[in-house]
């Protein structure tokens, strides 16, 4: 009871790293279906492409690589059900793997990516000086260089694998560091900060315990909406030729290669990878959008995400 009161009485405000939703991830869910519906519809969206990645090998009726010569360019059929390839190969089976494929890359570099913004941008706006002058005139020159020509020099250097194109992606977040970096410089200037300095916490101490969680939801925001980006380039990269190679399923590489030669007699080769992609980025980012409004108060007129 009197640690109870000491802690009501004590002059710093409790830190946000302690807060959590009020009644739990059913009650932020509830409110993401009832504030945002749209971002419902993203989340429903995103949880189909989650299920159709993690479970592609039982959803998909053929094996994304086999052929079938005598049924090739058929139309949708009950057997087919989007049709097939120029060598007859299953195309919702190749879609339902190329879900895998741009998943598993986008999950990867944003993973990839969201740490070394963080580490970047948190010791980078705390420890400030020397080091904080010199990291941001690093990621100032990164930031300069259009991310579409670095990952295409880069993976003209690497060569296309799934390993190479998510290592690239990653790399391409760490320009984020600098809104990291901004939440991290109002943060070590508050009460709680200060206290733990004046008990005699350590850097690393303050950094994981009171900096890096008070920093977790512009993380989770930033990732949730580079995650229909990060789809967008990995397809671009694909069309182009520096994906993920063959025999793997890329929806980018489907919409370049069999699709563009085959286009007039099989226009489905082009139209279905083309509404698989739309559909995914278009739940990522309405998704994105909704957590960035019910997560960051600023964009809410009143009310908190997260309360203490």
């Amino acid at each position: 009871m009197a640690a109870a009161q000491t802690a009501a009485q004590s002059p710093f405000p409790r830190e946000v790293s302690r807060a959590r939703p009020r009644n739990g991830a059913l009650a932020f869910t509830a409110r993401l279906f009832k504030e945002k519906p749209l971002g419902a519809v993203g989340a429903v969206i995103v949880l189909v492409m989650l299920i159709m990645a993690a479970f592609a090998n039982w959803i998909a009726p053929f094996p994304y690589d086999e052929p079938h010569f005598s049924d090739a360019l058929q139309g949708s059929s009950f057997t087919y059900l989007l049709g097939t390839d120029f060598i007859g190969r299953d195309l919702f089976s190749r879609l339902v793997h190329g879900a895998r494929i741009s998943i598993t890359v986008a999950l990867g570099s944003v993973a990839l990516g969201s740490l070394l913004a963080a580490l970047i941008g948190v010791t980078s706006g705390y420890l400030g000086g020397k080091y904080d002058t010199i990291t941001q005139r690093l990621v100032d020159a990164w930031m300069s260089i259009p991310p579409l020509l670095l990952l295409l020099f880069v993976m003209s250097i690497l060569g296309p694998s799934a390993l190479n194109v998510t290592l690239v992606l990653g790399l391409v977040a760490i320009r984020e560091s600098r809104v990291l970096r901004g939440s991290v410089l109002a943060l070590k200037e508050q009460p709680f900060v200060e206290a733990a300095r004046v008990n005699g916490a350590t850097t690393l101490r303050i950094l994981a315990r009171h900096i890096l969680p008070n920093v977790m939801v512009p993380i989770i925001i930033l990732a949730s909406l580079r995650l229909g980006q990060v789809i967008l380039i990995e397809a671009s990269l694909s069309f182009l030729g520096y994906g993920v190679p063959p025999p793997f399923p890329s929806w980018g590489r489907m919409l370049s290669s069999e699709s563009r030669t085959y286009m007039e007699i099989a226009p489905w080769l082009a139209i279905w990878p083309g509404v698989f992609l739309s559909i995914t980025v278009f739940g990522w980012n309405v998704l994105g959008d909704a957590l960035r409004d019910l997560l960051d108060p600023r964009m809410r007129g009143t009310g908190r995400g997260f309360r203490s």
